[in-house]
């Protein structure tokens, strides 16, 4: 039932990346376009959250001479083509079981921005991408290169920060010393800046008159209105004003739906934690629990504040999935796990025969996905609503 990940994988990514770049072609012109309402956001009226991606997005444009938006597409796609190559470099020659390959393509992961193309591109693509090459760094400017990586992520994208404790799982499951006060030391540097930074934006959001000055310069520029996101920079300026947007919208049926598709939608990776242990016992936060899915549920609680600030509610499940199963496979790949095969064995017998996997797979993968914000229902079959968007696009011409 083990089998080598890269033909399917391959496959999978490049289909889902022309896809991709043919949506953002679509959408970049779309006047009321909620992923480049954010890419908006600059500098040209002072310092802002989430303003760097913005200006750099602007000096292109100047120095190729192009439209803001065409500006704005090519970062983009510049951006999917990276994450693609890199998760692909991630996953490269993993052996996979069935309930892997339900891990790795359940609708909340990959394939989730594709189906919700609102979602497409956004702005946590860049932190999945920093997180990606965090992994990779072993060299002597390690540290000084995540000090810098750490600060751009919350300069291009600051809800990074509630993903902070997967970067510091990577550096307690990294370190050899497990004394707390040296753990401290050696960690406390590393994330100051970013943190510096994170308080900054939150403690001296734009003002008024500087939002105007953006506005005007977008406008006058190239003709582009400050909407969205640009312009809830201005009506949610605090704390306050986030989670005072949120009352009014929860209900039963809304929290009912959002546990059914984190269960579901984590299922097989839950699976996987329940029924892993790392080697290292001695390793600091995780040696006390007899496996890795209630030190997982800690690292992913800070969603629930996240939540209660933000409307994208499985915008940031599909973040928290990535940090979630791109750490335990980092894991997984280094050898510094083990997994009750014996348990395992007997989840996969229902997986037996092909045909039976095959069904469960095109239900279970490619049969459903959350849409976007939370009081959103849940979508039907992406495996067929994507090309079908395509071909319902391309004969409209």
């Amino acid at each position: 039932m083990k089998k080598n990940i890269n033909n399917f994988l391959s496959i999978y990514l490049i289909i889902l990346f022309c896809f991709s770049v043919f949506f953002l072609n679509e959408k970049h012109i779309v006047g009321n376009d909620s992923t480049i309402s954010e890419w908006l956001i600059n500098y040209e009226g002072g310092f802002t959250k989430r303003g760097l991606i913005g200006q750099i997005s602007i000096y292109l444009s100047y120095f190729f001479k192009i439209n803001l938006r065409e500006s704005i597409l090519i970062i983009q796609i510049l951006l999917l083509l990276s994450y693609f190559i890199l998760l692909y470099k991630f996953f490269e020659n993993l052996i996979v079981d069935r309930l892997m390959i339900l891990s790795i393509f359940t609708p909340i992961f990959i394939l989730y921005p594709v189906a919700e193309i609102e979602v497409l591109a956004r702005k946590e693509v860049f932190i999945f991408c920093i997180f990606l090459l965090t992994i990779k760094m072993n060299n002597n400017w390690k540290n000084i290169n995540k000090i810098f990586a750490l600060s751009l992520a919350v300069l291009i994208w600051e809800p990074v920060i509630f993903f902070f404790p997967f970067f510091l799982a990577l550096d307690l499951v990294n370190l050899n010393n497990f004394k707390l006060k040296l753990i401290f030391l050696k960690l406390f540097p590393i994330y100051l800046p970013s943190l510096l930074i994170a308080s900054y934006i939150v403690l001296n959001p734009i003002s008024n008159d500087n939002h105007q000055i953006m506005s005007e310069f977008l406008k006058n520029e190239f003709g582009e209105i400050c909407y969205m996101s640009c312009a809830l920079l201005k009506s949610k300026q605090s704390l306050y004003h986030h989670l005072e947007a949120q009352f009014g919208r929860y209900s039963f049926e809304v929290l009912i739906r959002y546990f059914l598709v984190i269960l579901i939608g984590f299922g097989p990776l839950f699976l996987l934690l329940k029924n892993s242990i790392l080697k290292q016992k001695k390793i600091f936060f995780f040696k006390n629990f007899k496996n890795l899915l209630f030190p997982y549920l800690i690292l992913l609680s800070p969603i629930i504040p996240l939540a209660a600030l933000g409307y994208d509610w499985y915008r940031w499940v599909n973040v928290g999935y990535f940090f979630s199963v791109i750490f335990y496979y980092h894991l997984l790949k280094n050898d510094l796990i083990q997994i009750d095969t014996l348990k395992i064995k007997k989840i996969l017998n229902i997986f037996e025969k092909k045909k039976i996997f095959t069904i469960i797979f095109i239900f279970y993968c490619l049969g459903w996905n959350p849409k976007t914000v939370m009081t959103g229902d849940v979508a039907s079959f992406p495996g067929y609503r994507i090309p079908y968007k395509v071909f319902k696009i391309v004969n409209s011409k």
